[in-house]
């Protein structure tokens, strides 16, 4: 089984020869807040929503969980 460091690497990897000759702008912005949000909504859609027991899974508060929620516009 690959660790999460291979898949990103590989994730990565991807985006870079789909890119080609073009040059990515603001790369570390990007990636934090698409790794993010694909992380919250995965966890959430593991625990069925419940806020309370996502950001125990996550280590933060359930305040800062719900906030990132509507910063990505989620739907739950």
């Amino acid at each position: 089984m690959p660790s999460l460091h291979d898949c990103v690497l590989h994730q990565v990897g991807r985006y870079f020869a789909d890119l080609g000759s073009e040059a990515p702008q603001n790369l570390h912005q990007k990636v934090m807040e698409e790794v993010e949000r694909a992380l919250l909504e995965k966890v959430l859609q593991q625990h069925a929503g419940q806020r309370g027991i996502a950001a125990q899974c996550l280590g933060i508060n359930r305040n800062t969980l719900s906030k990132k929620i509507q910063y990505y516009g989620l739907e739950i």
